[in-house]
C-alpha cells in the first residue's frame, strides 16, 4: 500500500508543479495580462516559476527516499 501511496503523491506534487508553471512561463512571456491582471507583473510569473519547481522537487522526494530504502535493504 505505501509505494502506491507514494506513487500518487508524486505524481500529484508534479501535477501540481507543471499546473503552476503554465501561468508562470506565460506571465513572464509577457501575456499574463491576457489572463489575469495580476500576472501582468514578470515577478508574479517568477514567482509561479519557483513554487512550480519546488512542487516538482517535492514530488520527486518521495520516490527518491523509496529509491534509497529498497538500495539499502538489497
Amino acid at each position: 500500500l505505501f509505494p502506491y501511496t507514494t506513487l500518487f503523491r508524486s505524481v500529484a506534487l508534479s501535477t501540481l508543479g507543471v499546473l503552476c508553471a503554465i501561468p508562470g512561463g506565460i506571465s513572464l512571456a509577457g501575456f499574463g495580462a491576457s489572463i489575469h491582471p495580476v500576472l501582468d507583473d514578470p515577478m508574479a510569473g517568477l514567482a509561479f516559476l519557483v513554487s512550480a519547481v519546488a512542487l516538482i522537487g517535492s514530488g520527486a522526494f518521495p520516490l527518491v527516499i523509496e529509491k534509497l530504502k529498497e538500495n539499502e535493504n538489497a
